[in-house]
């Protein structure tokens, strides 16, 4: 019997598909294993999957639609997963060596929603090394390309979770975001990449980085997709002492109807000048000028502003993000579980198993991370920091008394080549647009605006208060739609 084909598209067509019965579940599991198995030898957005895994749960969901039990609208939709968050039954190496024998024993909240949905969480997505790096460059196991470019990197921590979208593997998938995972990687990639307000998501099952700074999101076609997962992913969550308790007032997919084709009258943008200050490369700013028009047609209009603390916003990430990670990497020691080399003794079995088990970039983080907390420095750095970090969050208080959202550039260039940024503090620059939203705990959306002079995509970022999400996707949505 001929298989039939399946487009690929976003979770909204599929669903459509499959509820006026246009094919399967199990035909739409199919195809997206044809283009895994046609393509991903190159991309290698995977550490692993499991198509068996995956045929299963989709005949399980024809099921249940043919009985008239199906989860959601949008059961028997696979869904990728970036590999430091928890799946009960799989692996969660977070793309390290030392957690490489791990298998979860249970499901993170964002998983479990899914599950209960109907929607099939698929695969275990590439990464940077326990969610350190811009460029996933530093997994333990394999260099993620970007689709667009084979030659150039997809962007990172996330890296794996953009190029699964962008090469058109799955419709969408999940990410982290600490200091611009999710949205780095989506601009490099050409995809929709969300990082919700802080305590929106539950973080239980998100294996810490630094855990006053990560939240788990979406990465998808479109900007109707975001809300959607959105919507299934958020709320209160008792076993995420970080997770707020107040639910949405509303549906984000209730919140975008009518956005796409609505304009953006008297919205205020505002446009940080310490964004916009060099450093950009041509083709970006050229992009981003162009965003700035498009929203002007829309109706929107610009209020230029200033952050004026955003220039120690890569200092302080980079002092309370190793200091976090100091600490929670700290539990693996191959006491307990994970990879384990045998020493003389106790402490030698210690320093064994972590030397040979963790990355040069973990490695560094850490050291840097435990000197910043050490006896004598922790209030010259780590106190400092805190401090400054307050005033960057009363930077982004202020600039929402003067508009509703903000634009800016999502990165200073395109995806570079493999090996480009062997310097890592030239690599750390490379999120320099997208930390200072995880020190103030806001909410923000990279969305494919254009492509440089290379012809590799090109994202902006719209910024929004704390749990303005609904607004954020609707300005973004708009935005998208005007560029059709």
């Amino acid at each position: 019997m001929t298989q039939k084909t399946v487009k690929p598209g976003s979770i909204r067509a599929l669903a459509a598909g499959l509820k006026a019965g246009e094919f399967t579940a199990l035909e739409l599991a199919e195809n997206c294993l044809d283009r895994i198995a046609a393509r991903d030898d190159d991309v290698r957005a995977f550490i692993k999957y499991d198509p068996e895994q995956l045929r299963k749960a989709a005949r399980e969901s024809d099921e249940r639609r043919l009985a008239g039990r199906a989860l959601s609208e949008y059961d028997g939709i696979p869904i990728g997963v970036k590999d430091n968050i928890a799946v009960a039954g799989e692996s969660c190496s977070c793309a390290s060596k030392l957690l490489e024998p791990v298998i979860s024993p249970y499901d993170a909240t964002v998983i479990a929603r899914l599950k209960s949905a109907g929607l099939i969480p698929f695969g275990r997505l590439n990464m940077d090394e326990f969610a350190m790096g811009s460029s996933c460059e530093n997994s333990a196991f394999r260099q993620t390309a970007n689709p667009h470019d084979l030659g150039r990197v997809p962007g990172g921590s996330s890296g794996g979770s953009a190029a699964c979208v962008a090469a058109e593997f799955l419709p969408a998938t999940l990410g982290s975001d600490t200091g611009g995972s999710i949205r780095q990687p989506a601009a490099f990639c050409g995809v929709v990449g969300l990082k919700p307000t802080y305590g929106r998501v539950s973080r239980y099952g998100l294996v810490a980085f630094a855990s006053s700074l990560d939240q788990i999101g979406p990465l998808t076609v479109d900007v109707p997709d975001a809300g959607i997962l959105l919507d299934l992913i958020s709320g209160a969550d008792s076993r995420d002492s970080t997770c707020l308790p107040e639910p949405p007032t509303s549906t984000f997919q209730a919140a975008l109807e009518g956005a796409r084709s609505g304009s953006l009258r008297g919205v205020r943008i505002g446009l940080p000048r310490e964004y916009f200050e060099g450093g950009l490369t041509p083709g970006v700013e050229r992009v981003t000028r162009m965003a700035i028009e498009r929203l002007k047609a829309l109706g929107a209009v610009m209020v230029e502003l200033s952050l004026p603390h955003t220039k120690y916003a890569v200092a302080v990430y980079y002092i309370v993000a190793t200091a976090e990670a100091s600490a929670n990497l700290a539990r693996f020691d191959g006491i307990r579980y994970g990879a384990r080399v045998e020493g003389s003794d106790l402490v030698d079995t210690y320093f064994k198993t972590r030397g040979a088990g963790f990355g040069d970039e973990v490695k560094r983080r850490i050291l840097l991370g435990t000197y910043v907390l050490s006896s004598g420095y922790y209030d010259a750095y780590y106190l400092r920091a805190q401090k400054v970090r307050t005033l960057i969050r009363r930077d982004f208080e202020t600039a929402f008394g003067q508009c509703d959202f903000m634009l800016t550039p999502v990165t200073p260039n395109s995806a570079f080549k493999f090996h480009e940024k062997s310097d890592p503090l030239q690599m750390y620059l490379s999120d320099i647009f997208t930390i200072a939203l995880n020190l103030s705990g806001h909410c923000g959306i990279s969305v494919p605006a254009g492509r440089d002079d290379n012809g590799m995509p090109v994202g902006v970022q719209f910024m929004a208060p704390p749990l303005a999400e609904a607004g954020l996707l609707r300005t973004a949505a708009a935005f998208e739609a005007a560029g059709e």
